[in-house]
């Protein structure tokens, strides 16, 4: 039965963290390959696929809320989210193969599409098993110990086929079109397998008649009257906004990050395949870390330090080499250290991203103390909505960054200006830098504290007592 009281079991903690691999493997694919293929290997106009992409975002992240609404309303005696898991990923890597492997010749509609189906079916996968987070525990603690295992799942899905792209289907040639078909059909494999087995694992847990809930409002006037109502919640207005900032400088990161790789660093094949590890070495390292973090300092004050923490160790090396401070490219000393400096800057970066993803689901509470409703699929698709567009967003600025600079299409590594390289790298820094405090400005903002929720849910709890049919109080 669900929620669970004290630790959540193991068994269970890792199900629901495996559910993220599919996602992972997605947001992998769309924000480090996707621009490079379509630009580099099928000749579109990279301003063209980062608008293509931008939109298809923008529309899927419109559909979230439907969905996270549909799953909370549903009532089935597998509980509201497993049916969703069960059959969404059939569709998604049908189409995830699709989108690698396109039909005729490439073009604005077919990419456009193909993004739009994508997405669409991940939000049907997604959103469900995030969902799931805050319906298992109403633990502060337990919530984050959830989070950063689908983080860490999430990351390792992806980062398994970045290495597998890098040493299997792309060692040698980045540009070949034959390659990425086959990284399409692997990733493809690995959703359907991963959700399914996510989905069974949590089955006896989870595959429950949902909880007594606060009667809906008739139609569809009023169910997307109940999504407003959820999502204007101001902790989770301040959330929306501070995860936009965050995911957007993760968008332009990983869409001009083999940009970086290749033109800026100039790093060789080994170098590549290295890179995956440390990575993922990086995430470890904050699933690690972002425990003791949140007990000593609590969620809100580990998302800031962390977001300027990661953001020093990132931009610095791009300034120093600005200004002539660092070792030649493709160097040896410069590798080394730029691979230093991004295991603490991805480090700190994912905690924050860990932060502020379970701060999502402590508004549950907090919005359930004022309607009456427990929402948890509306907020983690609200996140999500925020996620998907500004990692849009973020791709869309990529391109206009690559085309500012002069950045030509085509272009093979040591064959461009060293100007037109160092103003992306640049433009890219300042970014990297403006949306880190833009973060800092906003999250600090959120209101919710461990003190705060820990009250509210005894408060909850007498209401529920006193009125077993309630699940909380209308204002």
């Amino acid at each position: 039965m669900i929620p669970v009281q004290g630790r959540v079991p193991t068994r269970l903690a890792l199900a629901n963290g495996l559910g993220s691999v599919g996602y992972g493997i997605k947001d992998n694919g769309f924000s480090t390959f996707l621009l490079l293929f379509y630009n580099q290997v099928l000749g579109m106009d990279a301003r063209l696929v980062s608008l293509a992409l931008l939109i298809a975002l923008v529309f899927d992240g419109l559909i979230d809320p439907v969905v996270g609404h549909i799953s909370d309303r549903t009532n089935t005696r597998w509980g509201r989210r497993l049916p969703y898991l069960y059959v969404a990923p059939f569709f998604l890597a049908g189409f995830w193969v699709l989108l690698w492997s396109p039909v005729g010749a490439a073009s604005f509609p077919v990419l456009l599409l193909s993004a739009i189906a994508v997405r669409a079916s991940v939000a049907f996968c997604e959103v469900p098993s995030a969902a799931l987070v805050a319906e298992i525990t109403r633990d502060y603690d337990e919530r984050t110990r959830l989070t950063r295992l689908r983080y860490l799942f999430a990351w390792g899905g992806g980062l398994l086929m970045l290495l597998l792209a890098y040493g299997v289907f792309l060692p040698k040639a980045m540009l070949a079109r034959e390659g990425y078909q086959q990284y399409g059909i692997a990733g493809a494999i690995l959703i359907l397998a991963t959700v399914l087995l996510s989905a069974r694992g949590q089955h006896k847990w989870v595959a429950v008649r949902p909880e007594a809930k606060a009667p809906a409002r008739p139609g569809i006037t009023g169910a997307f009257g109940e999504i407003r109502e959820s999502l204007s919640h101001p902790a989770f207005v301040v959330l929306m906004f501070a995860i936009a900032a965050g995911i957007t400088s993760q968008g332009i990161t990983f869409s001009i990050s083999n940009y970086l790789y290749l033109f800026v660093w100039r790093f060789p094949p080994l170098a590549l395949q290295l890179y995956p590890l440390l990575l993922f070495a990086s995430v470890v390292g904050s699933f690690l870390l972002v425990g003791p973090l949140q007990a000593r300092f609590g969620k809100r004050e580990t998302a800031m330090v962390t977001a300027v923490l990661g953001m020093v160790f990132w931009v610095t090396p791009l300034t120093l080499r600005h200004f002539g401070l660092w070792w030649p490219d493709g160097s040896t000393p410069s590798l080394t250290l730029m691979f230093a400096a991004t295991f603490f800057s991805n480090m700190f970066s994912v905690i924050t991203s860990i932060a502020l993803s379970s701060m999502v689901a402590d508004v549950v509470e907090a919005s359930q103390e004022q309607t009456g409703r427990r929402s948890e699929g509306t907020f983690a698709a609200g996140a999500f909505f925020a996620s998907k567009c500004s990692t849009g967003l973020g791709i869309f600025i990529t391109g206009l960054l690559l085309s500012m600079s002069g950045m030509p299409n085509g272009a093979r590594p040591g064959e461009v200006a060293p100007n037109i390289i160092d103003t992306m790298a640049m433009a890219y820094a300042a970014c990297v830098f403006i949306l880190a405090l833009v973060l800092v400005l906003i999250v600090r903002r959120f209101p919710i504290t461990r003190e705060g929720h820990e009250a509210r849910l005894a408060l909850l709890g007498e209401a529920a007592r006193a009125d077993p049919d309630a699940i909380g109080h209308h204002p």
